[in-house]
């Protein structure tokens, strides 16, 4: 007996071609699990409730695998200079960029932080996300560290996976001590870890922020850890991050602007998911495209993300990020709603559990007055979200 069936439901499953669409479908729900999903004409079951869903589509509910959410301040002065011809890499050798919002984020308070992140959050629960992925690395120091991973695990209305993102910038106390710096990052990460605080590990490899060799040791320490790697690489420039972050099967390489045709096909060797983050190619003006058509060539997963963060993407909206991902990466529909759902989830390393609609797999389920799926990355500023169900019926 399940506990509830949803009839008259058009299915975006993500589990096939087409993004796996069943017209006219039933998906059952027992407990917080999908407990069967097929066409309507072939439902044989019974449920405690029916419900009709009168032609709705229903997907996986959406996935944000990279975010900085939690933070203070914001870097609006910052989008001006920009404006009159400030680079990025300028701005932040100013001591501009991550190191302002460091400055105010120590400063807040964990309350403070905490009411502040959790209104921001309340945005992708309206559009129809389930999990999101926050990561650290605004403190840049042992207590403030911590204490962006307290408020990430703290957060409620969505599932949320908590990154340690020590290795995020040079913090003004170690200008000249990169390498000290790094050595106190692991010891936070190990902290953490012994806390039951981080789920995965992450680290910015570039010209302004870390090198290659001081990643290395930060992923060192997260393998002896046990804790699974993730990377911001190649995003500014090509230090090969996508292969170091191969190198150690990370399970995403995330910006990878211009990220080689090698560490493409090492990406493919190691099942590292490439996550591409639209918002930031356009707040930043970008010119390097993403090696899209590298990555269909070898077949890595391709995920799409916010990035959300107060310096390179204040983007709030996910269903904006599926858009950009069309109009700037020339990816299709279909494409990028797999990577907010099949691929995001692969990219956090909950596959078994998120990212389709099939049995066994947890009832995160997002609702959606549209005709057709490639709607969800075609309307500019809508948000055709009903209803969102996670885990549980209500």
């Amino acid at each position: 007996m399940h506990d509830a069936v949803f009839l008259h439901a058009n299915l975006a499953t993500m589990s096939g071609p087409s993004c796996g669409a069943i017209r006219d479908g039933a998906l059952a729900v027992t407990g917080d699990r999908i407990s069967w999903v097929g066409p309507r004409g072939e439902w044989r079951g019974r449920a405690r409730e029916e419900r009709d869903a009168r032609g709705t589509w229903i997907t996986p509910g959406l996935i944000d695998c990279h975010t900085h959410l939690v933070y203070a301040g914001n870097r609006a002065h910052e989008f001006e200079l920009r404006l009159k011809g400030a680079s990025y890499e300028e701005i932040a050798r100013a001591g501009g960029g991550i190191l302002s919002t460091v400055k105010a984020t120590r400063a807040a308070s964990e309350e403070e932080l905490f009411g502040i992140s959790q209104r921001r959050l309340l945005q992708w629960q309206r559009e129809g996300a389930t999990v999101i992925e926050i990561k650290s690395g605004y403190g840049l120091d042992r207590d403030t560290e911590l204490k962006m991973l307290r408020v990430a695990r703290r957060l409620s209305g969505v599932t949320v996976k908590a990154t340690f993102l020590g290795a995020h910038a040079l913090p003004e106390e170690y200008k000249t001590r990169a390498d000290d710096y790094i050595e106190l990052a692991c010891d936070v990460l190990s902290e953490a870890h012994k806390l039951n605080m981080v789920d995965a590990v992450d680290a910015f490899c570039e010209r302004i922020a870390f090198s290659p060799e001081q990643t290395r040791r930060v992923f060192e320490t997260a393998r002896a850890l046990g804790v699974p790697v993730k990377l911001h690489a190649d995003q500014l420039s090509d230090l090969g991050g996508a292969a170091l972050a191969a190198q150690y099967g990370a399970l995403s390489a995330d910006h990878i602007e211009h990220t080689t045709e090698q560490g493409v096909a090492a990406m493919k060797a190691a099942g590292t998911v490439a996550v591409l983050l639209p918002g930031a190619y356009y707040f930043l003006r970008e010119k390097q495209l993403p090696p899209v058509e590298a990555l269909r060539r070898h077949g890595v997963p391709i995920a799409i993300a916010t990035d959300h963060n107060p310096g390179t993407s204040p983007l709030t909206s996910p269903l904006l990020a599926l858009s950009m991902a069309c109009t700037l990466f020339r990816l299709t529909p279909e494409e990028a709603i797999a990577g907010m759902t099949r691929n995001a989830a692969l990219a956090l390393g909950m596959q078994a559990t998120h990212g389709t609609l099939e049995p066994g797999k947890q009832a995160d389920l997002a609702f959606w007055e549209i005709g057709s799926p490639a709607e969800l990355a075609y309307a500019i500023g809508a948000n055709p979200c009903t209803k969102v169900l996670r885990s549980a019926l209500s």
